[in-house]
């Protein structure tokens, strides 16, 4: 061949196969993994998804595929947010990403024979891949598992159950540690990278099992196994320097260049001739490829909204407009700079709900956990019981995970704290996993719990301040992705555990509408001669007994809330209005009770028939038929 050049440029755009890849040289691996980290890199730009992550496995995808047979082996990845390359290399685009019938941007059953597993929130992957193998081994079936964990993930205690489970059972997996530069002990040393080499050998492992076979067939030579077993092990705890997966009886291989493919292979390839499952540790740098994502230290290049390769700035900028997150991030700095006795705990959310400079200026009271929900209640509930206000901000779609330390350690005991419950509502292209829609429906069966939704800036400001007096239990404050208006805005008195009543032209008609979208329905009713009331509830939960009483002389309520499913604050005072023998017509607008795929906000409220344009139609289509 003469134009060697050529041959050695390959791109995955020419790949025809998934089998492809183990055809390629190394050159030809090198310019595939180039043209991948190109189409991340677009794909996220113009869709925005999770940028750093994905960037960082490229090659250990790869040659994952040069040493496994996927989709007959099993590859599950932990979250499932690092499976772009994965995705491009079983033959699926990144084009219109997240969008409605394209890619997802995590693993999806339904979308592709490659994608085995499906996950959005973190530390599944060892749990799920020994499900996996337990069922591959009753079937005597024979392929391979693989979980890919990062080092986040594996702190959460999931991942820690997983771990203890499978050691102490006889169903190989293969779990990959991803790890991009956190802290995670590793041995060191000539002596112990030998004995490594030798535990994970082919040759080894086969005269492992004759021996043991052979052995077996008598009770004196169990015995003399059990000694032989007993002295090997000795000998290493001796020489080998031992990790936390040692001890609990993995092979452990490690650690491996995660950009080196060459070196890569040789590892999986000994992670295959292992006996019993394995744990290869790979370093890898996040953001591998692109500048401003590999020298980011703040987490902001995890994920990201569309924006211009060439200087890094988002896309879509909104002049004059705030997110709720930053705006409750204002307000928190303010709790603990005026709160000397206030502690912040996040999980591994600090980035996203915008707490940076809380962490900066007050270091001693802010705690971040890591991912481990669950630890963050736990641990708030216990500082309340020591006479502190712990402020704990949380992903309304994460503290579905800690529902039960919420309950039990910390609404039981009835200990005072401020819960701020971000993205609240609909979440748009995070699709089904991430959606925090459910809050309400769950949070209302817990006692000594307030959940509060704020309209307007000066009202949040008003629920912030009276979480703080350590006068309730459990305060909870949820709040949307949408932005509101960066502006001074004047005080808007509110009457603690009470709704405010913004439209009261009729005696008739009520319309209760929920947050922000309650208050652009709200102007949308602003018309002459529309015989309408409006109420902003404000409290959904406990649901508010003395409002009840003003309602029942309604003859039709509208509930109308953009936010929370209809079993939540909708189902909820549905129930209390019953109770006090309503007599009238209740119209109730709310999210549906289903798991919401991955769309645009707007279309997202458009299909269940939420824009308050919507909402508005159905109100005076309803009127005028009772009337």
């Amino acid at each position: 061949m003469k134009n060697k050049d050529v041959i050695d440029t390959f791109s995955i755009k020419d790949l025809k196969s998934p089998e492809m890849v183990k055809t390629l040289n190394y050159k030809q691996l090198s310019s595939l993994c180039f043209s991948i980290r190109q189409q991340i890199i677009e794909a996220c730009s113009n869709y925005g998804g999770h940028l750093s992550s994905n960037l960082g496995d490229v090659e250990l995808t790869v040659a994952l595929y040069r040493v496994f047979n996927f989709p007959k082996d099993k590859l599950i990845f932990d979250v499932g947010h690092q499976c772009y390359t994965h995705k491009l290399l079983s033959g699926r685009s990144l084009e219109n990403l997240n969008c409605p019938g394209y890619s997802s941007g995590f693993q999806k059953i339904k979308e592709s024979i490659f994608d085995p597993y499906e996950a959005g929130h973190s530390s599944t992957s060892i749990s799920a891949a020994e499900g996996f193998a337990i069922a591959r081994d009753f079937k005597n079936e024979n392929y391979n598992v693989i979980a890919l964990i990062g080092d986040a993930s594996i702190v959460n205690g999931l991942a820690f159950e997983g771990l203890n489970d499978l050691s102490a059972r006889s169903h190989k997996v293969i779990i990959i540690l991803n790890d991009n530069d956190r802290s995670i002990s590793m041995p060191t040393g000539g002596t112990s990278k030998f004995f490594r080499k030798i535990s994970s050998g082919k040759v080894y492992n086969n005269f492992k099992k004759g021996y043991r076979r052979v052995l077996f067939r008598t009770e004196l030579g169990k015995k003399i196994y059990s000694f032989s077993f007993a002295m090997k092990n000795a000998m290493k705890r001796r020489l080998v320097p031992v990790t936390l997966f040692d001890n609990l009886g993995y092979t452990y291989i490690g650690p491996i260049d995660g950009h080196d493919i060459k070196e890569l292979e040789k590892a999986l390839k000994r992670s295959l001739a292992c006996t019993k499952s394995v744990v290869l540790h790979v370093r890898t740098i996040k953001g591998k490829g692109y500048r401003l994502a590999e020298n980011d230290e703040s987490g902001y290049w995890h994920g990201v909204t569309p924006f211009i390769i060439e200087t890094g700035e988002p896309k879509n900028v909104h002049p004059g407009y705030i997110s709720w997150s930053h705006y409750f991030s204002d307000l928190t700095y303010d709790a603990l700079k005026e709160t000397k006795n206030s502690f912040l705990i996040v999980p591994a959310t600090l980035k996203g709900s915008g707490l940076e400079k809380a962490f900066k200026d007050f270091p001693s009271r802010c705690l971040d956990v890591g991912i481990a929900e669950e630890h963050a209640l736990t641990l708030a509930g216990s500082l309340s019981l020591n006479g502190f206000h712990p402020i704990v901000t949380i992903y309304s779609t994460f503290l579905q995970r800690a529902y039960d330390e919420l309950s039990h350690d910390c609404a039981r005991l009835n200990v005072p704290m401020t819960l701020l419950i971000d993205r609240a509502g609909l979440v748009g292209k995070n699709g089904d996993t991430h959606q925090g829609i459910y809050d309400e429906a769950y949070l209302s069966s817990i006692p000594n719990l307030i959940l509060t939704q704020p309209s307007t800036k000066p009202i949040a400001k008003a629920l912030y301040k009276q979480s703080l007096r350590n006068e309730h239990g459990i305060f909870c404050i949820r709040y949307s992705r949408e932005l509101v208006e960066d502006k001074q805005e004047e005080e808007e008195g509110i009457k603690p555990f009470s709704y405010i009543y913004l439209k009261s032209s009729s005696k008739k008609n009520i319309v209760l509408g929920v947050g922000q979208k309650g208050r652009e329905l709200l102007n949308l009713l602003s018309k002459p001669n529309f015989d309408i009331s409006f109420c902003d509830p404000i409290y959904l939960n406990p649901i508010l007994e003395k409002e009840m009483e003003k309602l029942i002389s309604y003859e039709n309520v509208f509930v109308y809330d953009a936010y929370g499913i209809e079993n939540g604050f909708a189902s909820n005072l549905s129930l209390a209005l019953l109770k006090k023998k309503f007599k009238g017509n209740l119209f109730i607008k709310a999210i549906p009770n289903t798991f919401i795929d991955s769309d645009s906000y707007s279309n997202q409220l458009s299909k269940y028939g939420l824009l308050p344009e919507q909402v508005l139609e159905f109100i005076e289509k309803t009127i005028t038929t009772k009337e």
